[in-house]
């Protein structure tokens, strides 16, 4: 795999720009492509390669040949995407939005994703296609940003919403990203949108193990993690309800090369997934190879089989 990603890193170097030109913003007219031979995308992580696995389980199942590819970073997956040398990758709704917004409007343009799925899918749909993306439905499994505190924390002010946390009018040092000082979703919005009390942000970052550490001592009373952290139990943790829909609607979305993997084919096996799989699902998946060592693509396997999308 390793080979392939240099192979693949050396072709996006040397030009790769096959996909439709963005000169010609405006109407994809050409037929939905159906190859049997598809590769599918994963970002190298183990969310990703757990969805990588369960797409290529369930597209072998359908009649396809696939492969996978392991490319980490979005610069080089996402236009590998557009040019047909990834069919299949495993996205996040709002942050594939914001990213291709910034890459199509600039940087500084406003974001695209938002807490409203429909609206962020709509917008993702608007500045994918052009690129010769689709962008298949999402199913019921988010990987959004999370706030914990502690479980005996939680049971002794009576705290099971991030509502709760800011109507309890505790002090709160976060334990986060250094960046979090600024972002809306983190202490700006926790202070707008709760009313929490955020003395300080520890910068420890995003769901680390001293983050939570910090947390579970004592030292910080809740910790910046996400939605599948599949370790929270492992340190005396527990999830705060975002009620008021602060974080952005970053639900898990297959997005597919029309030109290769827009055919009904391919939407409909990928499809099957979104009536089973939940978020606390992949929460599971990723905690059996995180922290159990199991091969993801046994885990994968072991899922599907067990809902009945395997014979």
């Amino acid at each position: 795999m390793r080979r392939l990603g240099a192979v693949l890193v050396a072709l996006l170097l040397t030009g790769c720009a096959t996909g439709p030109s963005l000169e010609n913003q405006g109407a994809v007219t050409a037929a939905p492509g159906d190859s049997h031979h598809l590769t599918i995308g994963s970002a190298g992580f183990t969310e990703s390669d757990l969805l990588a696995q369960m797409y290529a389980l369930l597209l072998d199942q359908a009649g396809y040949k696939t492969s996978l590819l392991t490319v980490a970073n979005r610069e080089l997956y996402e236009p590998a995407l557009e040019s047909g040398q990834i069919d299949v990758v495993p996205e996040y709704a709002a942050t594939f939005a914001d990213w291709l917004n910034a890459k199509t409007h600039g940087a500084d343009a406003a974001p695209a994703g938002s807490p409203d799925l429909d609206a962020t899918m709509t917008a993702l749909r608007r500045l994918a296609t052009p690129r010769g993306l689709t962008v298949l439905d999402p199913g019921r499994a988010v990987d959004q940003n999370a706030f914990a505190v502690s479980a005996s924390y939680a049971r002794e002010h009576d705290l099971k919403t991030l509502s709760d946390l800011g109507a309890s009018g505790l002090e709160v040092r976060l334990a986060a990203g250094d960046e979090c000082v600024q972002r809306p979703y983190c202490e700006p919005g926790l202070k707008k949108t709760y009313g929490i009390d955020i003395t300080g942000v520890d910068p420890k970052g995003v769901g680390t193990t001293q983050a939570k550490r910090a947390v579970q001592s004592g030292d910080d009373q809740m910790v910046l993690t996400t939605t599948t952290d599949a370790t929270l139990g492992d340190f005396g943790l527990v999830l705060l309800a975002d009620d008021k829909h602060l974080q952005n609607a970053d639900y898990v979305v297959p997005v597919v090369n029309r030109a290769r993997a827009g055919s009904e084919g391919v939407t409909k096996a990928l499809g099957a997934l979104n009536d089973v799989l939940t978020t606390a699902d992949l929460a599971s998946m990723n905690q059996q190879v995180d922290s159990w060592r199991r091969l993801a693509r046994d885990v994968a396997r072991a899922y599907l089989a067990d809902k009945g999308l395997l014979k």
